[in-house]
């Protein structure tokens, strides 16, 4: 399969050739790029997905009645590609993306691609935006896979089919070792989700909810917004787009995915990695006065990795960590870009190389 896409597209999209001529692959940024190929595949009325087929990247068009744009049946995937040093590419446990897709499509009743599927489709997109993976170390191919309601309805109905669609993106790296760490601002009023809510899918309705307080907080100064639960309102969730985790001496806390929570599969890998390194993780409620008196706090997601917070304020009340060279988070982090890039070995089985 690798062989099939040249170093040039063969439609010779002339934007995304222009856009590539001028990559400065030094100095990538966190916008987004274009890159040349997408991947669309599209289910029928009893639920079966057509085999899928790379297109051209530009726009898509989709019924008016769609179910995603009238009721918001659609869920959302972030991973990433990175190329190691001997020029090769991998991905990193995309089984997991595909199971917590397949997750999601069962309390929204759309029909999923299997796993075989969604790992396929995946492989294809990224051999064939192949030359948008940034060199070794300079950052990472993004890979956004979605599913939505395509198909027309009228009235609260799922739609009767379904469109997995994937589009790609290089993006710089959020974390160099010397990045500013992450100042965030607890919101006390307005929670991200609710009990029994969607708050634990990657709902694609669970975003646009949070964007004003997060442009609130932004605007004063803050990196993001740490979220309290809906019902205590004295326990922290997550940021608006990463799980949070505290480090206390020997043990990293995060809070445990009990609906709420999106179970994100960097914070999955992040406590096994960190019992590999002796320390003691564990998932459960943390209270707000715990994230107060932490050495340490971090946060995790596919985009950031693992980028440390410098500060935490609540009740005008500002707090600051740890950050820096010989710190947990650090030590997590180098072994987990280790891992990710094929730089240290991968005693789990999570790289899945693909050229």
């Amino acid at each position: 399969m690798e062989s099939t896409f040249s170093s040039k597209p063969s439609h010779m999209n002339r934007e995304t050739e222009e856009i590539y001529e001028k990559m400065d692959w030094n100095n990538l940024g966190f916008g987004l790029t274009p890159t040349d190929y997408i991947y669309v595949m599209e289910s029928t009325n009893g639920g079966i997905f057509s085999e899928g087929t790379l297109k051209p990247y530009g726009n898509i068009d989709i019924n008016p009645a769609a179910s995603v744009l009238n009721y918001g049946q659609g869920l959302f995937e972030g991973m990433k590609a990175y190329r190691r040093e001997d020029g090769g590419i991998q991905l990193f446990r995309p089984e997991e993306n595909a199971l917590r897709m397949q997750k999601g499509a069962e309390r929204l009743l759309m029909a999923a691609p299997s796993v075989e599927q969604f790992v396929n489709a995946v492989k294809q997109t990224v051999l064939a935006n192949k030359r948008w993976v940034p060199p070794c170390g300079k950052g990472s191919l993004y890979i956004r896979p979605l599913l939505f309601g395509s198909g027309a309805v009228m009235g609260i109905n799922p739609a009767p089919e379904s469109t997995f669609l994937i589009f790609t993106c290089p993006l710089g790296n959020f974390y160099k070792g010397g990045s500013a760490p992450m100042n965030l601002l607890i919101e006390e009023s307005v929670p991200r989700a609710f009990p029994e809510g969607t708050g634990g899918l990657k709902n694609i309705s669970n975003y646009s909810p949070v964007f004003s307080v997060a442009k609130e907080a932004k605007a004063k100064g803050f990196s993001d917004v740490l979220f309290l639960d809906a019902v205590d309102h004295k326990y922290v969730e997550e940021v608006s787009s990463c799980n949070i985790f505290i480090v206390k001496g020997n043990v990293i806390s995060t809070p445990e995915t009990l609906g709420t929570i999106l179970p994100g599969i960097t914070r999955k890998s992040i406590i096994e990695i960190a019992r590999d390194l002796g320390l003691q993780a564990e998932e459960r409620k943390v209270p707000v006065e715990d994230v107060l008196d932490a050495d340490e706090v971090f946060c995790s997601g596919t985009a950031v990795g693992i980028s440390p917070v410098g500060s935490v304020t609540y009740h005008d009340k500002r707090v600051e960590f740890k950050t820096g060279e010989g710190t947990v988070s650090q030590k997590l982090f180098d072994m987990l870009r280790g891992i990710q890039t094929g730089a240290l070995e991968d005693k789990h089985g999570w790289a899945v190389r693909i050229c």
